[in-house]
């Protein structure tokens, strides 16, 4: 069975794959483009996509010879479903993999948004740092405070379950399906959260559906001192409207993970103090990115096998 790899995964996880596959794997970092998807869905068994791969409506066109599509992560926005399905493609994700990750990440940006960490560090390494005192970058003490999570999957679940613990604060969070969440409040909108939470944490999964949950209304339900965070997928977020409220001082500030049309990053964003930006390093741990790639991997040979795959989407 053929294998495509769209861009190189550890070694351990490459070796397995060899033994179990005549493995092609890309020479590049960049995603696939479309033309790519359109001949890998010719010529390969079986493919290991991920982030940006061109795999949208318009890929499924011509012969197919590929039985599925064994995706490397848990967000599979870049993966046209319906036409995936239509075309007898069995499509699949790896959670659980990415949860503690990501969520250790959302904490990174909630404190050093919240704490101006990188502003302070950005001062000293330009070295005008002129000493302590007592009013020097006064920033948002976190302990005690209210978050709120926008999706309660596992993800959001684990960084509420961080904040909770670690910080004493109050949890309330928003769901599109009816949830209860030990110590947490579900609340009705997603406008309500962000009424309610010092800071929001957006761990929702990206479809067309959630496409701008958070936009311009919810983030003029924020607090003015209120910081945003995203570590979902970038589209999630309107973009400009976040933009738009960072430069009005509508919100206190923001902590990125993901951006809507990555890699571009919004010069107006880069321009900020108050904006934490990181380069989608959500699961960049070697033994999360070796988890992930077992997990696509038992996927990958399920699908060449003919077996109902361990995680289909």
């Amino acid at each position: 069975m053929k294998l495509l790899v769209s861009r190189a995964l550890p070694d351990s996880i490459m070796d397995a794959a060899r033994a179990r596959f005549d493995v092609t794997c890309r020479d590049t970092t960049q995603p696939m483009d479309l033309a790519e998807c359109q001949a890998a869905l010719r010529d390969y068994d079986v493919i290991l996509p991920t982030l940006g791969d061109a795999f949208g409506a318009e890929a499924y066109t011509g012969n197919i010879r590929a039985r599925g599509l064994a995706n490397f992560g848990v967000g599979y926005n870049h993966i046209d479903m319906s036409a995936a399905r239509a075309a007898g493609l069995a499509v699949t994700n790896t959670p659980g993999a990415v949860t503690d990750a990501t969520a250790d990440i959302a904490l990174t940006l909630m404190l050093m948004t919240a704490r101006r960490a990188g502003e302070g560090e950005r001062l000293v390494r330009a070295g005008d740092w002129q000493g302590w005192h007592p009013v020097q970058m006064l920033g948002l003490h976190v302990t005690g405070k209210t978050v709120g999570i926008i999706g309660m999957g596992r993800i959001g679940q684990a960084v509420g379950q961080r904040c909770r613990a670690g910080f004493g604060m109050e949890v309330v969070f928003y769901n599109r399906s009816e949830k209860a969440v030990e110590g947490a409040t579900r609340m009705g909108s997603v406008s309500d959260v962000c009424a309610a939470a010092d800071i929001v944490v957006v761990t929702v999964a990206a479809a067309p559906e959630t496409r701008h949950i958070l936009g311009a209304a919810e983030l003029a339900a924020m607090r003015p001192h209120g910081i945003l965070v995203n570590v979902a997928r970038g589209d999630v977020v309107d973009e400009a409207a976040l933009i738009e409220a960072l430069q009005a001082g509508q919100i206190g500030g923001a902590g990125l993970d993901v951006y809507e049309h990555e890699p571009h990053v919004p010069d107006a964003l880069k321009a900020m103090e108050n904006v934490t930006l990181l380069p989608h390093l959500g699961t960049a741990a070697l033994e999360v990115r070796e988890d992930m790639g077992r997990i696509a991997l038992d996927n990958a040979i399920a699908i060449a096998e003919g077996r109902t795959p361990p995680n289909p989407v």
